[in-house]
């Protein structure tokens, strides 16, 4: 993405110059908080060269471009949900938490109201705040990907830095994901107050389910379907 996108520029001549671009890391993981970022960028710069979805890039290139969106952003805005705020109000309403607590520092560091916000995904219906969804908005919009960028690179972080606490997970290489490492270590070690565990829990038993044959089940192999 080496300039800004047709789409922002719309919003900027409907809207005015300040977009908010968001973006959430860590719905997935078995582990961990889900992170959540708020970037403006400067409208009268050019487009950093390099950016575009995290998930494209590899681990080297998102530190470099995290640091220089970091060096140019008029704002740059973190907000999370733990794994506990997770178990309780559910993994999208942690991720919209999240995503407000990091639209909510924005005016201060800012010095006013941003122009308008641009999101990742669906429009949100609690978000708080009037806003265009972007459905792949990471590959379509650079705002959103420089968010996306800079939220992986500080979740990363932190799983690094639970892993030094809780060894044996591997999250210093799997972020929390569920990787064969880290469920032999959740069958071996049990939960740490770090895990999901409504996510543990269904993981454990889709891994049982998948184990299971059909007269394990009860039922005649020609009573199993799928939809």
């Amino acid at each position: 993405m080496a300039r800004w996108t047709p789409i922002e520029r719309t919003l900027r001549a409907q809207h005015g110059p300040l977009l908010v671009g968001v973006d959430e890391v860590g719905r997935g993981p078995l582990a961990g908080p889900v992170v959540a970022c708020a970037v403006v960028m400067p409208p009268d710069r050019r487009a950093i060269a390099g950016v575009d979805d995290s998930k494209q890039l590899d681990a080297a290139t998102r530190v470099r471009l995290a640091a220089r969106i970091r060096e140019q952003a008029l704002v740059v805005s973190l907000g999370a949900a733990s794994a506990r705020e997770i178990d309780r109000i559910n993994i999208y309403h942690a991720t919209v938490l999240a995503m407000r607590r990091a639209l909510s520092r924005v005016p201060e560091r800012l010095g006013c109201e941003p122009h308008h916000v641009l999101v990742d995904g669906k429009p949100l219906r609690t978000l708080g705040h009037v806003h265009t969804a972007v459905v792949k908005g990471d590959a379509k919009c650079y705002a959103i990907a420089c968010a996306s960028i800079v939220a992986k690179v500080t979740r990363d972080r932190l799983m690094h830095a639970l892993a030094a606490r809780h060894d044996g997970y591997a999250w210093e290489r799997n972020s929390g994901y569920g990787t064969a490492a880290h469920r032999a270590a959740l069958d071996e070690r049990g939960l740490t107050p770090h895990h999901r565990r409504s996510f543990c829990l269904d993981e454990q038993v889709s891994l049982l389910l998948d184990a299971m044959t059909p007269d394990d089940l009860g039922v005649p192999s020609h009573g199993l379907y799928t939809e």
